[in-house]
């Protein structure tokens, strides 16, 4: 019998421990760099037709790893594979099914240093993040283990005379997952082992930022007896194998984590009917954010500053409940401005993988560099710059802490998703203005309310509209099972990762009645 699911602890890097383990863990992931990856479709190794090299943002004359690519055809070749599979693999018992998570939670515990390296290196990513992000996976293999053993066999229903009733929960199909870069193990393999231990197949499209950590997520989850053609790794752009995946009749749902506008059209797309498709296509959407954090008069200023710093510039603002908004009411709004600027200018920014443990990395690629750039550009027109002249090393993507004070609520850095280490700062006339000024968004994911008036705390929990609201304390660092995760408007389809009724948003019930 499993014991009780509890979240994976985090370390101390101060400590000497730790730190030795995670400089011994890089430099082995170091001399790693630069291997290919093939692609794996029904348990078969293909180098496929092109190839795509994982950059390190932090020094983009590192290559992580060098992929293959797969295109349509090759996407289609894993779905019909998946197919096949599903037909013996959705008849597993579910514990069998759990305990391959369970197993993979025991082989990522063994080897969490240098998964976190992995992360270090490819996407950037501060120690204790990338720590906290296989900490994340963990979790997800552990709870989800224990839910699918919860959901299965017979469930209840009210009692009828001369009847036998019950539902019964039963797998989908060939599910597309189509996980982002920013918690590259995490969220891939959340996503991915909520599909599985549900007694589905998978077709894994991975991030093309994240490429190598997924393919290790592959080899765990096989070393973990998952058998072959079960899941299968199809990297690729999101032309080929993303609109494959979505368009395919076979394809029985998308689950999807990344941006708004390629979540829209997913969700456009899954909703036509292919020709000889039969059902209608499930979609998990999980989107952006413009998260805020509100402070009052009454709040404890020192706490909210911290909190603000932390959630606005850690992983360089790299998460979709990361704070981009700061909302202080008129009275208490220079102090606290004055004391987030003091915080966020002891940041360190620098290559991770080096023995220094840097607070903020690189992000993560060309692009989103030019687009903060511009961003910044846009906001010191919008608004009055406070913080953005702390030097960066040169050689990666390396944008410092910046914070944009006197922002109107309505200008565009107030509005639009920025996903980078930029904060803006708003005045509120009072707690209702602050009120108002954080729903007006079309996002709704996370938010935080620092506050010591227990009414204003009762209000928010009725009229602050996001999926995790907290309250005095930052909006960032969800734990599985503690607050699952998701949120409402154009932030997703609130599928809440991480919670009691995830997994069944990979199965359907069956109402089954034998008459005596």
């Amino acid at each position: 019998m499993l014991t009780p699911y509890a979240p994976e602890p985090y370390v101390n890097f101060s400590q000497d421990g730790p730190r030795t383990k995670i400089l011994a863990a890089l430099e082995k992931v170091g001399k790693q760099l630069g291997r290919k990856y093939p692609l794996r479709i029904d348990g078969e190794e293909i180098a496929g037709p092109k190839t795509f090299k994982s950059i390190a943002p932090a020094a983009y004359d590192r290559v992580v790893g060098e992929v293959g690519k797969a295109d349509a055809k090759l996407t289609e070749k894993a779905i019909l594979a998946a197919a096949e599979r599903f037909k013996t693999w959705s008849r597993v018992d579910p514990e069998e099914r759990a305990m391959v998570l369970v197993k993979a939670a025991k082989i990522m515990r063994e080897r969490i240093y240098e998964l976190t390296a992995w992360q270090i290196h490819e996407v950037s990513k501060p120690w204790l993040e990338g720590y906290a992000d296989v900490c994340e996976a963990i979790d997800f293999c552990e709870f989800y283990a224990r839910e699918m053993i919860r959901l299965k066999g017979r469930h209840p229903t009210t009692p009828f005379p001369n009847e036998d009733n019950a539902v019964e929960y039963i797998p989908l199909g060939v599910i597309g997952v189509i996980p982002p870069w920013n918690f590259p193990l995490a969220i891939c393999m959340g996503m991915t082992t909520a599909a599985l231990v549900a007694g589905n197949t998978v077709v894994l499209k991975p991030s093309s930022d994240s490429p190598i950590i997924a393919s290790g997520m592959y080899d765990i989850l096989t070393e973990a007896g998952l058998p072959p053609g079960v899941l299968n790794f199809v990297p690729g752009s999101g032309g080929d194998v993303g609109e494959t995946l979505v368009n395919h009749p076979l394809t029985r749902m998308i689950a999807f984590t990344g941006s708004k506008d390629v979540g829209l059209r997913i969700n456009e797309r899954a909703a036509r009917v292919n020709e000889g498709q039969i059902w209608i296509k499930r979609v998990i959407l999980e989107m952006g954010g413009k998260d805020g954090i509100l402070v009052d008069e009454t709040a404890d200023i020192d706490s909210a500053a911290e909190g603000a710093a932390a959630a606005a510039f850690g992983f360089q603002g790299q998460k979709c409940s990361a704070c981009s908004r700061l909302v202080a009411v008129g009275e208490i709004y220079d102090d606290l401005l004055e004391r987030v600027i003091e915080r966020a200018r002891r940041i360190t920014v620098g290559d991770p993988s080096s023995s220094e443990n840097f607070a903020m990395g690189a992000v993560i690629n060309q692009a989103a560099y030019d687009n903060t750039r511009d961003y910044i550009k846009i906001g010191k027109g919008e608004g009055r710059m406070v913080l953005g002249d702390t030097p960066v090393p040169g050689g990666g993507f390396f944008i410092p802490p910046t914070i944009i004070a006197d922002v109107d609520p309505r200008a565009r850095i107030a509005q639009e998703e920025i996903f980078a280490p930029v904060l803006a700062v708003i005045r509120a006339r009072d707690f209702e203005d602050g009120l108002r000024i954080i729903n007006d968004t079309q996002y709704g994911l996370t938010g935080s309310l620092y506050s010591r008036d227990r009414n204003r705390l009762h209000r928010a929990r009725r009229e602050f509209h996001v999926g995790n609201l907290y309250f005095n304390r930052k909006c960032t660092g969800a734990l599985v099972d503690v607050q699952p995760f998701g949120g409402f408007n154009m932030s997703g389809t609130n599928s809440k990762a991480g919670g009691r009724d995830y997994i069944q948003m990979f199965l359907q019930g069956k109402s089954i009645t034998e008459r005596f």
